[in-house]
């Protein structure tokens, strides 16, 4: 359960000192569990390339920091690259093994929804394992919905893996799956 952290969490702007720990964060998840997909670890070299095409287009990237450094980070960018897509972001948000079902998760995601409403998003939307219960219960209380579910998209540790899409429609007074918005200004 992702309960509220015994002291107030720390929300900020990545910078480039803290990739190294955000690649360490990653690539735990990659190695441990199928939050990614990714089959092995990625290079400093390509979360750097990765880092600086996020912060040169614009996106967020937030971390939490404590005593021990960076403790989780998340960010968001266009789900898809087509005009039509603007109003859509997807996000990602991965917290440190020893810091979960602190509050961390939950304080970046938060954070993130706020900056999407703040650029006039309409809609956030996460991709996450099926068999991840931990990640749709935790998204479910953020008031994300499961809106998709692809089956056999993904393979790794010798398995079939199941995508499932959650969405969060982020004006007031939307859930997802409640209906489309006519009166978006181009």
């Amino acid at each position: 359960m992702d309960a509220p952290p015994p002291d107030p969490v720390t929300v900020r702007p990545a910078t480039r000192a803290d990739v190294p720990a955000i690649l360490d964060i990653y690539n735990h998840a990659v190695i441990h569990t199928t939050a990614s997909y990714d089959l092995e670890p990625v290079s400093l070299d390509s979360r750097l390339a990765w880092f600086d095409h996020k912060v040169d287009g614009g996106w967020p990237v937030l971390v939490t920091v404590g005593g021990g450094g960076v403790t989780g980070w998340a960010t968001f960018g266009p789900f898809r690259e087509k005009p039509g897509y603007r109003f859509a972001v997807e996000h990602s948000v991965y917290v440190r093994d020893d810091c979960r079902g602190q509050g961390l998760g939950r304080a970046l995601v938060d954070a993130l929804i706020a900056e999407a409403r703040a650029r006039g998003m309409h809609s956030m939307i996460g991709g996450l394992d099926a068999d991840n219960t931990g990640s749709l219960a935790f998204h479910t209380r953020l008031g994300f919905e499961p809106v998709a579910h692809f089956r056999q998209v993904g393979h790794k540790f010798g398995r079939w893996l199941d995508l499932m899409f959650v969405q969060l429609l982020l004006e007031p007074g939307h859930a997802a799956g409640s209906g489309t918005r006519a009166d978006v200004a181009p």
